[in-house]
């Protein structure tokens, strides 16, 4: 199994080595050379297997050779021993036809954690038998940044720093990236917003004399292995449904399509997916591009749901090296476009993104308005990310099963929530006192020089 890069102008690698790369030498992402299908009868057998089973059989033609099956069994079994849920991915009925998939059961209450875990026990893995160590950067709108602080935490041959834009998330998503001490984690608070974030990562990763000096790792969505990680839980949600023998659809609140495009995969292999709904909130650069079929920033305006205030969505390229049936130069051009701020797709392509996807947005009224009406209906409590999800899932029911991705635990925004339903939501009890633990982070500048001189100094004094 061989990845390359969306703009054709990269080294082909392993499964291991685009793991521990990232983002490619020339700006773009990894995707596999080839996608492996499974047959129906193949999904079919994937019911009433465990989780980690299923993610076992999704994801093993992708790994090629890079681990053995013992291996990557274990590495599963590890990434998903501290969730609190039996089914890891749980389904709830919130109406006839509507499901509400809950990806909020690991350590960090959010679906980064299905990710994160198995890539921090990859990295571990593949690290320890190279005898290697790296720096990961990553770029957080909330979730991302403590997921891969708690994946990543304590671990003697890596050093992570996570930028997160100051005062743009939740309290609770702050303090999960600012309250562990461990030395090897830094939290750096960057003035700007997430594509700020964004852009500086990829600045450092262009730079390559301070990509090599460093070592430099991503785990952003930008790495391929989180992507894949994310594929699993539309194999075990469909399945529950009677997939392959039925379609099902797909609702997603998303900012930078990872978690979408890990539908779209799932769908490129043979699970029988009808459609895959985008949802956006106020930031809705990724409908207008659906709609119209130009994708034309118009700035961040903060919101409700922060980890989907972006207007920069880094996975939506590899969205597009499909739709551009795989023509690197192609897409290497629309994101030299993406620079002036706009590029324009073409009609082809264009047609080929609506084969699969389609869009909504919710505004924030919508969105309290969702959160209130579905507690009443069904007592259901949601995050205000999950809520556009909802919103947007609502206009598009019909006869085939809709599952809507619920991608954080509730008590992660709990202002928002309290506001649009009067009730509180608590935090689980393994994370009760976490307002009251001590903060340790770093204000910074939105300067790649600084930026970088701080990281290696940082790295120096361990």
């Amino acid at each position: 199994m061989k990845y390359i890069s969306t703009r054709g102008n990269a080294p082909e690698l392993s499964f291991a080595e685009a793991m521990l790369t990232g983002l490619a030498r020339d700006g773009g992402l990894y995707v596999p050379k080839k996608i492996p299908t499974m047959a129906h009868d193949e999904i079919a057998a994937l019911a009433g297997l465990s989780y980690e089973e299923i993610a076992f059989r999704v994801m093993k033609p992708f790994i090629g050779e890079s681990f053995s099956d013992d291996e990557f069994k274990g590495i599963i079994e590890r990434a998903y021993a501290g969730f609190r849920h039996e089914a890891r991915a749980p389904l709830v009925q919130l109406a006839p036809n509507h499901y509400l998939l809950e990806l909020f059961h690991g350590p960090t209450l959010a679906f980064k954690d299905f990710a994160m875990q198995l890539i921090g026990q990859l990295f571990q893995f593949e690290l320890n038998r190279r005898g290697e160590r790296v720096t990961i950067v990553g770029a957080t709108s909330g979730d991302t940044g403590s997921a891969a602080i708690e994946a990543f935490r304590g671990l003697d041959n890596v050093d992570v720093f996570i930028l997160y834009p100051e005062g743009r998330t939740s309290d609770i998503q702050r303090k999960q990236m600012t309250t562990p001490d461990d030395a090897n984690v830094h939290a750096l608070a960057l003035d700007g917003d997430f594509d700020d974030c964004q852009a500086r990562l990829k600045d450092m990763f262009n730079d390559f004399e301070f990509r090599d000096g460093v070592k430099l790792a991503g785990v952003n969505s930008i790495n391929w292995a989180r992507v894949l990680a994310q594929v699993v839980y539309y194999f075990s949600s469909a399945v529950s449904l009677g997939a392959p023998h039925r379609e099902v659809s797909f609702t997603v609140p998303t900012g930078n399509f990872g978690d979408i495009f890990a539908g779209f995969i799932a769908k490129q292999m043979g699970l029988p997916i009808e459609k895959l709904v985008i949802a956006t909130n106020q930031n809705d650069i990724l409908h207008r591009t659906i709609e119209t079929g130009a994708y034309t920033k118009e700035g961040v305006k903060p919101s409700i749901s922060p980890s989907m205030d972006i207007q920069v969505s880094s996975n939506f390229e590899r969205a597009l090296f499909f739709a551009y049936d795989r023509d690197g130069d192609a897409v290497a051009q629309l994101m030299e476009e993406l620079k002036d701020g706009s590029f324009t797709i073409s009609q082809g392509a264009m047609e080929t993104l609506r084969e699969t996807f389609t869009s909504g947005r919710a505004s924030e009224e919508e969105t309290m308005a969702t959160i209130k009406a579905e507690f009443s209906a069904s007592q259901e409590v949601l995050c205000p990310h999950s809520a556009v999800a909802v919103k947007v899932a609502n206009e598009q029911l019909s006869e085939t099963p809709m599952i809507t991705l619920a991608t954080a635990h509730p008590a992660k925004f709990p202002d928002a929530v309290e506001k649009a339903m009067g009730v509180h939501p608590e935090l689980p009890p393994h994370m009760a006192d976490l307002m009251e633990r001590e903060e340790r982070s770093c204000k910074v500048p939105n300067q790649l020089a600084l930026l970088e001189t701080l990281i290696k100094d940082r790295i120096a004094s361990r």
